[in-house]
Protein backbone atom coordinates (compact mmCIF):
# COMPACT_ATOMS: atom_id res chain seq x y z
CA UNK A 1 0.00 0.00 0.00
CA UNK A 2 1.30 3.61 -0.88
CA UNK A 3 2.05 5.94 1.83
CA UNK A 4 -0.22 9.23 1.95
CA UNK A 5 2.55 10.87 3.42
CA UNK A 6 6.63 11.04 2.49
CA UNK A 7 8.26 7.08 2.66
CA UNK A 8 11.40 6.90 4.46
CA UNK A 9 13.04 6.71 1.18
CA UNK A 10 11.55 10.34 0.37
CA UNK A 11 12.74 11.50 3.73
CA UNK A 12 16.44 9.95 3.37
CA UNK A 13 16.73 11.97 -0.37
CA UNK A 14 15.31 14.78 1.32
CA UNK A 15 18.53 15.43 3.50
CA UNK A 16 20.19 16.30 0.30
CA UNK A 17 17.42 19.25 -0.63
CA UNK A 18 18.24 20.46 3.78
CA UNK A 19 22.27 20.02 2.96
CA UNK A 20 22.31 22.46 -0.21
CA UNK A 21 19.69 24.60 1.32
CA UNK A 22 21.96 27.32 2.87
CA UNK A 23 24.47 27.37 -0.07
CA UNK A 24 21.32 28.19 -2.36
CA UNK A 25 19.83 31.38 -0.49
CA UNK A 26 20.37 34.34 -2.56
CA UNK A 27 22.66 32.82 -5.22
CA UNK A 28 20.78 33.14 -8.98
CA UNK A 29 21.05 30.18 -11.25
CA UNK A 30 22.23 31.33 -14.71
CA UNK A 31 18.89 31.82 -16.81
CA UNK A 32 19.52 29.82 -20.60
CA UNK A 33 20.55 31.42 -23.51
CA UNK A 34 18.09 31.99 -26.71
CA UNK A 35 20.17 28.78 -27.80
CA UNK A 36 19.76 27.02 -24.82
CA UNK A 37 16.31 27.18 -24.48
CA UNK A 38 15.44 26.34 -28.06
CA UNK A 39 17.70 23.20 -27.64
CA UNK A 40 15.84 21.86 -24.24
CA UNK A 41 12.32 22.38 -25.92
CA UNK A 42 13.40 20.66 -29.16
CA UNK A 43 14.25 17.53 -27.52
CA UNK A 44 12.28 17.72 -24.40
CA UNK A 45 8.72 19.30 -25.03
CA UNK A 46 6.13 16.92 -25.45
CA UNK A 47 4.99 19.43 -28.72
CA UNK A 48 7.72 19.06 -30.19
CA UNK A 49 7.55 15.04 -30.16
CA UNK A 50 5.91 14.02 -33.60
CA UNK A 51 4.77 11.10 -32.69
CA UNK A 52 2.13 12.61 -30.20
CA UNK A 53 0.16 14.31 -33.42
CA UNK A 54 -1.39 14.08 -36.78
CA UNK A 55 -3.45 16.21 -39.35
CA UNK A 56 -6.86 16.00 -39.13
CA UNK A 57 -8.48 14.72 -42.31
CA UNK A 58 -12.08 16.51 -42.15
CA UNK A 59 -12.65 20.47 -41.65
CA UNK A 60 -12.06 24.05 -42.99
CA UNK A 61 -8.56 23.38 -41.65
CA UNK A 62 -8.46 20.00 -43.53
CA UNK A 63 -4.35 18.93 -43.17
CA UNK A 64 -3.60 21.25 -39.97
CA UNK A 65 -1.75 19.56 -37.19
CA UNK A 66 -2.81 18.58 -34.01
CA UNK A 67 -2.32 16.20 -31.00
CA UNK A 68 -3.75 12.73 -31.59
CA UNK A 69 -5.99 13.02 -28.82
CA UNK A 70 -7.70 16.25 -30.18
CA UNK A 71 -7.79 14.68 -33.98
CA UNK A 72 -9.56 12.36 -32.10
CA UNK A 73 -12.35 14.55 -30.80
CA UNK A 74 -12.52 16.72 -33.74
CA UNK A 75 -12.86 13.63 -35.81
CA UNK A 76 -16.00 12.39 -34.42
CA UNK A 77 -19.64 11.67 -34.81
CA UNK A 78 -22.17 14.47 -33.39
CA UNK A 79 -24.27 13.18 -30.69
CA UNK A 80 -27.40 13.92 -32.90
CA UNK A 81 -26.21 12.09 -35.43
CA UNK A 82 -29.30 9.48 -34.82
CA UNK A 83 -32.00 11.95 -32.89
CA UNK A 84 -35.15 13.11 -34.68
CA UNK A 85 -35.02 17.22 -33.75
CA UNK A 86 -38.36 19.25 -34.80
CA UNK A 87 -35.68 22.53 -35.51
CA UNK A 88 -39.41 23.84 -36.96
CA UNK A 89 -40.99 23.87 -33.25
CA UNK A 90 -40.68 26.81 -30.60
CA UNK A 91 -37.53 26.63 -29.14
CA UNK A 92 -37.45 25.54 -25.37
CA UNK A 93 -35.13 28.92 -25.11
CA UNK A 94 -35.29 32.09 -27.22
CA UNK A 95 -32.91 34.95 -25.96
CA UNK A 96 -30.50 37.61 -27.42
CA UNK A 97 -27.33 36.04 -26.49
CA UNK A 98 -26.29 32.40 -25.71
CA UNK A 99 -23.45 32.28 -23.82
CA UNK A 100 -21.99 28.42 -23.71
CA UNK A 101 -20.10 28.05 -20.71
CA UNK A 102 -19.70 28.72 -16.80
CA UNK A 103 -16.31 30.06 -15.89
CA UNK A 104 -14.82 33.51 -16.15
CA UNK A 105 -15.20 33.95 -19.45
CA UNK A 106 -18.78 33.16 -19.92
CA UNK A 107 -19.43 35.10 -16.17
CA UNK A 108 -18.08 38.28 -17.34
CA UNK A 109 -19.37 37.78 -20.83
CA UNK A 110 -22.95 38.04 -19.40
CA UNK A 111 -22.53 40.71 -17.22
CA UNK A 112 -21.23 42.88 -19.97
CA UNK A 113 -23.81 41.54 -22.88
CA UNK A 114 -26.52 42.23 -19.37
CA UNK A 115 -25.11 45.59 -19.05
CA UNK A 116 -25.70 46.22 -23.02
CA UNK A 117 -29.55 45.62 -22.54
CA UNK A 118 -29.80 42.25 -24.14
CA UNK A 119 -31.23 39.02 -22.88
CA UNK A 120 -29.01 36.70 -22.47
CA UNK A 121 -29.21 32.68 -21.13
CA UNK A 122 -25.96 31.56 -19.41
CA UNK A 123 -25.60 27.64 -20.35
CA UNK A 124 -23.23 25.61 -18.45
CA UNK A 125 -22.45 21.85 -18.44
CA UNK A 126 -22.04 21.47 -14.69
CA UNK A 127 -22.57 23.94 -12.01
CA UNK A 128 -22.09 27.85 -12.52
CA UNK A 129 -18.15 28.05 -11.84
CA UNK A 130 -16.86 24.97 -12.28
CA UNK A 131 -14.13 25.50 -14.23
CA UNK A 132 -10.91 26.27 -14.50
CA UNK A 133 -11.17 29.64 -13.59
CA UNK A 134 -11.87 28.22 -9.75
CA UNK A 135 -8.47 26.50 -9.83
CA UNK A 136 -6.22 29.42 -11.07
CA UNK A 137 -3.95 30.22 -8.15
CA UNK A 138 -1.34 32.56 -8.77
CA UNK A 139 -2.87 35.76 -9.60
CA UNK A 140 -3.97 38.19 -12.80
CA UNK A 141 -1.08 40.39 -15.11
CA UNK A 142 -2.04 44.16 -15.30
CA UNK A 143 0.45 47.14 -16.22
CA UNK A 144 -1.22 49.56 -13.28
CA UNK A 145 2.12 50.30 -11.41
CA UNK A 146 4.14 54.01 -12.36
CA UNK A 147 7.59 51.26 -13.74
CA UNK A 148 5.46 49.31 -16.23
CA UNK A 149 3.19 50.19 -18.84
CA UNK A 150 1.31 48.05 -21.68
CA UNK A 151 3.64 48.68 -24.24
CA UNK A 152 6.37 46.68 -21.73
CA UNK A 153 3.33 44.06 -20.90
CA UNK A 154 3.09 43.32 -24.66
CA UNK A 155 6.64 43.02 -25.26
CA UNK A 156 6.98 40.29 -22.24
CA UNK A 157 3.42 38.63 -23.78
CA UNK A 158 5.27 38.63 -27.11
CA UNK A 159 7.91 36.79 -25.74
CA UNK A 160 6.74 34.38 -23.59
CA UNK A 161 4.39 33.80 -26.88
CA UNK A 162 7.64 32.56 -28.89
CA UNK A 163 6.84 35.77 -30.95
CA UNK A 164 3.87 33.88 -32.75
CA UNK A 165 0.93 36.00 -30.72
CA UNK A 166 -1.67 37.95 -33.17
CA UNK A 167 -0.64 41.12 -32.40
CA UNK A 168 -3.79 42.67 -32.52
CA UNK A 169 -5.21 40.28 -29.57
CA UNK A 170 -2.64 40.73 -27.30
CA UNK A 171 -2.54 44.36 -27.73
CA UNK A 172 -6.38 43.92 -26.81
CA UNK A 173 -5.17 41.64 -23.42
CA UNK A 174 -2.61 44.48 -22.42
CA UNK A 175 -4.29 47.42 -23.33
CA UNK A 176 -8.09 46.18 -21.15
CA UNK A 177 -5.47 44.57 -17.83
CA UNK A 178 -5.71 48.07 -15.87
CA UNK A 179 -9.52 48.41 -16.64
CA UNK A 180 -10.04 45.07 -16.33
CA UNK A 181 -7.81 45.27 -12.61
CA UNK A 182 -10.54 48.17 -11.46
CA UNK A 183 -13.60 46.54 -12.81
CA UNK A 184 -13.27 43.40 -11.02
CA UNK A 185 -11.96 45.54 -7.47
CA UNK A 186 -15.40 47.85 -8.34
CA UNK A 187 -16.85 44.83 -8.52
CA UNK A 188 -15.84 43.69 -4.70
CA UNK A 189 -12.67 41.18 -5.82
CA UNK A 190 -10.33 41.43 -2.58
CA UNK A 191 -6.72 41.68 -4.39
CA UNK A 192 -3.59 41.50 -1.93
CA UNK A 193 -3.04 44.98 -0.75
CA UNK A 194 -0.15 46.42 1.13
CA UNK A 195 -0.98 47.93 5.00
CA UNK A 196 -1.09 51.80 2.63
CA UNK A 197 -3.75 50.20 0.53
CA UNK A 198 -1.61 49.51 -2.52
CA UNK A 199 -1.87 46.64 -4.72
CA UNK A 200 1.28 44.23 -3.85
CA UNK A 201 2.42 42.58 -7.22
CA UNK A 202 4.83 40.05 -7.80
CA UNK A 203 7.14 38.72 -10.76
CA UNK A 204 5.76 35.27 -12.66
CA UNK A 205 7.90 33.43 -15.02
CA UNK A 206 9.07 35.41 -18.21
CA UNK A 207 7.81 39.19 -16.90
CA UNK A 208 10.52 41.93 -16.33
CA UNK A 209 7.86 43.81 -14.16
CA UNK A 210 6.04 42.73 -10.52
CA UNK A 211 2.40 42.93 -12.37
CA UNK A 212 0.91 39.90 -10.43
CA UNK A 213 -2.02 40.96 -8.64
CA UNK A 214 -3.00 37.79 -6.16
CA UNK A 215 -5.53 36.93 -3.66
CA UNK A 216 -3.39 34.89 -1.35
CA UNK A 217 -2.78 31.44 -3.78
CA UNK A 218 -7.15 31.19 -4.62
CA UNK A 219 -7.27 34.58 -7.22
CA UNK A 220 -9.69 32.66 -9.66
CA UNK A 221 -11.72 31.28 -6.54
CA UNK A 222 -11.93 34.88 -5.67
CA UNK A 223 -13.01 36.20 -9.24
CA UNK A 224 -15.19 33.84 -9.90
CA UNK A 225 -17.21 34.08 -6.35
CA UNK A 226 -16.97 37.79 -7.51
CA UNK A 227 -18.56 37.61 -11.09
CA UNK A 228 -20.52 34.66 -9.99
CA UNK A 229 -22.18 37.01 -6.99
CA UNK A 230 -23.19 39.60 -9.64
CA UNK A 231 -24.37 37.48 -12.47
CA UNK A 232 -27.23 36.13 -9.97
CA UNK A 233 -27.93 39.88 -8.76
CA UNK A 234 -28.37 41.02 -12.03
CA UNK A 235 -30.85 38.46 -12.51
CA UNK A 236 -29.47 36.72 -15.30
CA UNK A 237 -30.62 33.25 -16.45
CA UNK A 238 -28.59 30.20 -15.77
CA UNK A 239 -29.01 27.05 -16.77
CA UNK A 240 -27.16 24.67 -15.58
CA UNK A 241 -25.97 20.79 -16.18
CA UNK A 242 -26.92 21.62 -19.67
CA UNK A 243 -23.84 21.41 -22.27
CA UNK A 244 -24.48 22.19 -26.02
CA UNK A 245 -23.83 19.90 -27.88
CA UNK A 246 -23.77 21.52 -31.20
CA UNK A 247 -24.19 25.01 -33.04
CA UNK A 248 -27.60 25.92 -34.66
CA UNK A 249 -26.81 28.04 -37.85
CA UNK A 250 -29.59 30.14 -39.72
CA UNK A 251 -30.20 29.84 -43.39
CA UNK A 252 -27.46 32.41 -44.31
CA UNK A 253 -24.93 29.86 -42.39
CA UNK A 254 -24.78 32.26 -39.12
CA UNK A 255 -25.02 31.25 -35.95
CA UNK A 256 -28.50 31.31 -34.34
CA UNK A 257 -28.19 29.21 -31.32
CA UNK A 258 -27.50 25.56 -29.83
CA UNK A 259 -28.74 22.31 -29.11
CA UNK A 260 -28.51 21.72 -25.35
CA UNK A 261 -28.34 18.94 -23.83
CA UNK A 262 -30.09 18.23 -19.73
CA UNK A 263 -27.44 15.85 -17.82
CA UNK A 264 -30.60 14.79 -15.48
CA UNK A 265 -33.56 14.54 -17.89
CA UNK A 266 -31.55 13.40 -20.85
CA UNK A 267 -33.52 15.84 -22.94
CA UNK A 268 -31.85 17.62 -26.57
CA UNK A 269 -33.64 21.07 -26.21
CA UNK A 270 -33.65 23.85 -28.45
CA UNK A 271 -32.00 27.62 -27.79
CA UNK A 272 -32.31 30.58 -30.39
CA UNK A 273 -30.22 33.40 -30.05
CA UNK A 274 -29.60 35.94 -32.05
CA UNK A 275 -25.85 35.73 -31.36
CA UNK A 276 -23.79 33.13 -29.82
CA UNK A 277 -20.53 32.72 -27.16
CA UNK A 278 -18.39 30.04 -26.83
CA UNK A 279 -16.75 30.01 -23.02
CA UNK A 280 -16.20 25.95 -22.45
CA UNK A 281 -12.83 26.29 -21.52
CA UNK A 282 -10.35 23.86 -22.32
CA UNK A 283 -9.36 20.10 -23.02
CA UNK A 284 -6.97 19.36 -20.30
CA UNK A 285 -8.91 15.82 -19.41
CA UNK A 286 -8.20 14.28 -22.72
CA UNK A 287 -4.86 13.95 -21.22
CA UNK A 288 -2.82 14.74 -24.33
CA UNK A 289 0.23 12.40 -24.09
CA UNK A 290 -0.88 10.94 -21.16
CA UNK A 291 -0.23 13.20 -19.38
CA UNK A 292 -1.87 14.02 -15.97
CA UNK A 293 -3.73 17.08 -15.97
CA UNK A 294 -4.65 20.57 -13.28
CA UNK A 295 -7.60 20.77 -15.06
CA UNK A 296 -11.58 20.36 -13.73
CA UNK A 297 -13.20 17.71 -15.16
CA UNK A 298 -15.43 19.41 -17.25
CA UNK A 299 -12.33 20.45 -19.82
CA UNK A 300 -12.78 18.36 -23.19
CA UNK A 301 -12.71 20.75 -25.88
CA UNK A 302 -16.57 20.48 -26.11
CA UNK A 303 -16.50 24.22 -27.80
CA UNK A 304 -13.16 23.55 -30.17
CA UNK A 305 -15.55 20.13 -31.64
CA UNK A 306 -18.87 22.02 -31.62
CA UNK A 307 -17.28 26.19 -33.17
CA UNK A 308 -15.18 23.66 -35.90
CA UNK A 309 -18.10 21.75 -37.04
CA UNK A 310 -19.57 25.41 -37.54
CA UNK A 311 -17.78 26.40 -39.71
CA UNK A 312 -14.75 28.23 -37.32
CA UNK A 313 -11.03 27.91 -38.07
CA UNK A 314 -8.39 27.34 -35.47
CA UNK A 315 -5.07 28.78 -34.71
CA UNK A 316 -2.14 26.57 -33.13
CA UNK A 317 -4.01 23.70 -32.06
CA UNK A 318 -1.02 21.94 -31.70
CA UNK A 319 0.49 23.92 -28.84
CA UNK A 320 -0.14 22.99 -25.27
CA UNK A 321 1.11 24.41 -22.21
CA UNK A 322 2.89 21.71 -19.69
CA UNK A 323 2.94 23.62 -16.38
CA UNK A 324 6.25 22.89 -14.71
CA UNK A 325 4.96 22.36 -11.33
CA UNK A 326 2.20 19.47 -11.08
CA UNK A 327 1.85 17.75 -7.85
CA UNK A 328 3.52 14.40 -8.30
CA UNK A 329 3.48 13.09 -4.89
CA UNK A 330 1.68 11.46 -2.73
CA UNK A 331 -0.46 10.50 -5.65
CA UNK A 332 -3.34 11.67 -4.68
CA UNK A 333 -1.94 15.46 -5.75
CA UNK A 334 -0.86 13.61 -8.62
CA UNK A 335 -1.25 16.56 -11.33
CA UNK A 336 -3.03 19.32 -9.11
CA UNK A 337 -1.52 22.58 -9.73
CA UNK A 338 1.66 23.88 -7.37
CA UNK A 339 0.89 27.56 -8.41
CA UNK A 340 3.82 29.47 -10.07
CA UNK A 341 3.69 31.79 -7.15
CA UNK A 342 5.75 29.11 -5.29
CA UNK A 343 8.68 29.89 -7.39
CA UNK A 344 7.97 33.55 -7.61
CA UNK A 345 8.78 33.42 -3.69
CA UNK A 346 11.95 31.79 -4.45
CA UNK A 347 11.24 28.06 -4.75
CA UNK A 348 14.22 26.30 -6.19
CA UNK A 349 13.41 23.24 -8.81
CA UNK A 350 16.18 20.98 -7.49
CA UNK A 351 16.92 17.00 -8.65
CA UNK A 352 17.80 14.14 -6.30
CA UNK A 353 21.18 15.83 -5.69
CA UNK A 354 19.52 18.50 -4.06
CA UNK A 355 20.97 20.47 -6.78
CA UNK A 356 19.40 23.45 -9.05
CA UNK A 357 19.17 22.53 -12.47
CA UNK A 358 17.24 25.15 -14.25
CA UNK A 359 16.36 28.99 -13.29
CA UNK A 360 12.96 28.72 -11.30
CA UNK A 361 11.63 31.30 -13.10
CA UNK A 362 11.87 30.61 -16.94
CA UNK A 363 9.01 30.43 -19.41
CA UNK A 364 6.77 27.80 -18.24
CA UNK A 365 7.61 25.56 -21.44
CA UNK A 366 11.34 25.98 -20.83
CA UNK A 367 10.94 25.27 -16.99
CA UNK A 368 8.99 22.42 -17.90
CA UNK A 369 11.22 20.92 -21.09
CA UNK A 370 14.26 21.29 -17.97
CA UNK A 371 12.60 19.09 -15.27
CA UNK A 372 11.49 16.72 -18.30
CA UNK A 373 15.25 16.54 -19.42
CA UNK A 374 16.57 15.99 -15.52
CA UNK A 375 14.33 13.05 -15.26
CA UNK A 376 14.46 11.25 -18.59
CA UNK A 377 18.11 12.43 -19.94
CA UNK A 378 20.02 12.63 -17.52
CA UNK A 379 18.31 10.20 -14.88
CA UNK A 380 18.65 12.55 -11.79
CA UNK A 381 14.86 12.68 -10.78
CA UNK A 382 13.90 11.28 -7.55
CA UNK A 383 11.79 7.91 -8.00
CA UNK A 384 8.47 7.58 -6.39
CA UNK A 385 6.45 4.51 -5.29
CA UNK A 386 4.13 4.83 -7.45
CA UNK A 387 6.89 4.32 -10.25
CA UNK A 388 7.53 7.54 -12.01
CA UNK A 389 9.64 10.20 -10.95
CA UNK A 390 9.66 13.66 -10.15
CA UNK A 391 12.16 16.44 -9.10
CA UNK A 392 11.96 18.31 -5.85
CA UNK A 393 10.48 21.90 -5.21
CA UNK A 394 12.20 23.52 -2.42
CA UNK A 395 9.42 25.38 -0.61
CA UNK A 396 10.87 25.87 2.80
CA UNK A 397 13.50 28.42 0.95
CA UNK A 398 10.58 30.37 0.73
CA UNK A 399 10.15 31.13 4.91
CA UNK A 400 14.68 31.44 5.16
CA UNK A 401 14.30 33.86 2.28
CA UNK A 402 10.94 36.07 3.32
CA UNK A 403 10.66 35.29 7.26
CA UNK A 404 8.60 32.84 9.30
CA UNK A 405 5.05 32.79 8.48
CA UNK A 406 5.03 33.51 4.81
CA UNK A 407 3.87 30.54 3.12
CA UNK A 408 0.90 30.31 5.39
CA UNK A 409 0.42 33.94 4.47
CA UNK A 410 0.90 33.81 0.97
CA UNK A 411 -0.13 30.51 -0.27
CA UNK A 412 -2.52 29.13 2.60
CA UNK A 413 -4.70 26.81 -0.13
CA UNK A 414 -0.85 25.19 -1.15
CA UNK A 415 -0.47 24.52 2.75
CA UNK A 416 -3.61 23.12 3.45
CA UNK A 417 -3.67 20.74 -0.02
CA UNK A 418 -0.35 19.59 1.00
CA UNK A 419 -1.33 19.11 4.79
CA UNK A 420 -4.16 16.83 4.03
CA UNK A 421 -1.27 13.98 3.37
CA UNK A 422 0.99 15.02 6.36
CA UNK A 423 3.19 17.10 4.35
CA UNK A 424 4.13 20.24 5.43
CA UNK A 425 5.69 22.48 2.94
CA UNK A 426 7.42 24.88 5.55
CA UNK A 427 9.60 22.55 6.27
CA UNK A 428 9.14 19.84 3.64
CA UNK A 429 10.01 20.22 -0.22
CA UNK A 430 7.02 19.48 -2.49
CA UNK A 431 7.51 16.38 -5.27
CA UNK A 432 6.62 17.79 -8.51
CA UNK A 433 6.20 16.70 -12.49
CA UNK A 434 5.05 19.19 -15.46
CA UNK A 435 1.26 18.43 -15.88
CA UNK A 436 -0.97 19.11 -18.37
CA UNK A 437 -2.30 22.53 -17.99
CA UNK A 438 -3.48 24.72 -20.70
CA UNK A 439 -4.64 25.12 -24.25
CA UNK A 440 -2.41 28.02 -26.05
CA UNK A 441 -4.50 27.56 -29.50
CA UNK A 442 -8.38 27.11 -30.09
CA UNK A 443 -10.88 29.31 -32.40
CA UNK A 444 -9.35 31.59 -34.43
CA UNK A 445 -10.98 35.21 -33.35
CA UNK A 446 -10.66 38.94 -34.54
CA UNK A 447 -9.95 41.64 -31.39
CA UNK A 448 -13.58 42.00 -31.02
CA UNK A 449 -14.18 38.43 -29.85
CA UNK A 450 -15.91 36.85 -33.52
CA UNK A 451 -15.21 34.21 -35.32
CA UNK A 452 -14.77 33.21 -39.30
CA UNK A 453 -18.45 32.61 -38.59
CA UNK A 454 -20.89 35.58 -38.69
CA UNK A 455 -22.69 35.96 -34.76
CA UNK A 456 -20.78 33.38 -33.24
CA UNK A 457 -17.90 34.60 -30.65
CA UNK A 458 -15.29 32.89 -28.00
CA UNK A 459 -13.48 34.17 -25.74
CA UNK A 460 -11.57 32.26 -22.69
CA UNK A 461 -9.38 29.49 -22.91
CA UNK A 462 -11.21 28.30 -25.74
CA UNK A 463 -10.02 31.30 -28.07
CA UNK A 464 -6.72 31.05 -29.75
CA UNK A 465 -3.93 33.41 -30.59
CA UNK A 466 -4.00 35.33 -27.61
CA UNK A 467 -0.69 33.81 -26.33
CA UNK A 468 0.71 32.37 -29.21
CA UNK A 469 2.21 29.15 -28.77
CA UNK A 470 3.13 29.66 -24.88
CA UNK A 471 1.14 31.96 -22.32
CA UNK A 472 2.99 33.46 -19.08
CA UNK A 473 1.79 33.05 -15.85
CA UNK A 474 -1.14 35.60 -15.04
CA UNK A 475 -2.64 36.23 -18.39
CA UNK A 476 -5.14 32.99 -18.71
CA UNK A 477 -7.56 35.01 -16.22
CA UNK A 478 -6.48 38.32 -17.57
CA UNK A 479 -7.22 36.47 -21.02
CA UNK A 480 -11.02 35.35 -20.24
CA UNK A 481 -11.98 38.80 -18.53
CA UNK A 482 -10.58 40.65 -21.56
CA UNK A 483 -11.86 38.83 -24.04
CA UNK A 484 -15.01 37.52 -22.38
CA UNK A 485 -16.08 41.58 -22.11
CA UNK A 486 -15.56 42.07 -25.21
CA UNK A 487 -17.39 39.04 -26.83
CA UNK A 488 -20.27 40.21 -24.26
CA UNK A 489 -20.47 43.62 -25.33
CA UNK A 490 -20.02 42.86 -29.32
CA UNK A 491 -22.45 40.44 -29.17
CA UNK A 492 -24.94 42.50 -27.41
CA UNK A 493 -24.45 45.19 -30.26
CA UNK A 494 -24.54 42.84 -32.84
CA UNK A 495 -27.59 40.91 -31.32
CA UNK A 496 -29.22 44.76 -31.67
CA UNK A 497 -28.66 44.39 -35.61
CA UNK A 498 -29.69 41.47 -36.82
CA UNK A 499 -33.25 39.87 -37.00
CA UNK A 500 -34.22 37.30 -34.77
CA UNK A 501 -32.67 33.64 -36.68
CA UNK A 502 -34.54 31.86 -38.97
CA UNK A 503 -34.14 28.56 -40.45
CA UNK A 504 -32.17 27.14 -38.04
CA UNK A 505 -30.58 23.90 -39.25
CA UNK A 506 -28.04 21.42 -38.82
CA UNK A 507 -26.84 20.87 -42.17
CA UNK A 508 -23.34 21.47 -41.50
CA UNK A 509 -23.54 18.49 -39.15
CA UNK A 510 -24.60 16.50 -41.87
CA UNK A 511 -22.18 17.99 -44.09
CA UNK A 512 -18.95 17.22 -41.63
CA UNK A 513 -20.59 13.57 -41.31
CA UNK A 514 -20.44 12.87 -45.15
CA UNK A 515 -16.08 14.25 -44.85
CA UNK A 516 -16.01 11.79 -42.30
CA UNK A 517 -17.26 8.99 -44.08
CA UNK A 518 -15.02 9.84 -47.31
CA UNK A 519 -11.77 10.68 -45.62
CA UNK A 520 -12.43 7.36 -43.91
CA UNK A 521 -12.19 8.91 -40.53
CA UNK A 522 -14.28 8.94 -37.32
CA UNK A 523 -14.28 5.09 -36.24
CA UNK A 524 -17.57 5.41 -34.70
CA UNK A 525 -16.32 7.97 -32.01
CA UNK A 526 -18.73 10.36 -30.84
CA UNK A 527 -18.33 13.91 -29.57
CA UNK A 528 -18.08 16.52 -27.76
CA UNK A 529 -17.11 13.91 -25.22
CA UNK A 530 -18.61 16.11 -22.31
CA UNK A 531 -17.08 14.18 -19.34
CA UNK A 532 -14.27 12.38 -19.24
CA UNK A 533 -13.81 8.24 -19.39
CA UNK A 534 -12.13 6.75 -16.51
CA UNK A 535 -13.62 3.83 -16.43
CA UNK A 536 -11.89 0.38 -18.21
CA UNK A 537 -14.26 -2.50 -19.89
Amino acid sequence: MISLSYTPQLRELMKKVEETRASRVGVDYPRMSPEERRDVLQKFHPDYIEDGFRDIKVGVDKGVRMPTEMADVFESYSRLKDVDLDLKADPDYDVDVLIIGGGGAGASAALMANEAGAEVMLTTKLRFGDANTMMAQGGIQAADKENDSPATHFLDVLGGGRLENVPELARALVMDAPLVIKWLEDLGTMFDKSEAGTMITSHGGGTSRKRMHAARDYTGAEIMRTLRDEVYNKGINVVEFSPAVEILLDAQGRAGGAILFNLETEQYLTARAKTVIIATGGSGRLHYRGFPTSNHHGATADGLVMGYRAGAGTIYADSIQYHPTGGAFPPQLLGLLVTEKTRGLGAQPLNINGEQFVYHLETRDVESSAIIRECEERGLGVPLPTGITAVWLDSPLIEQIHGEGTVERQLPAMLRQFQRFDVDIRKEPMLIYPTLHYQNGGLLIDDRAETGVENLYVAGEAAGGIHGTNRLMGNSLLDILVFGRRAGANAAAKSKEVPVPEGLNLEHVNNYHRELEQADAGDGRVGPVLLPRYTHR
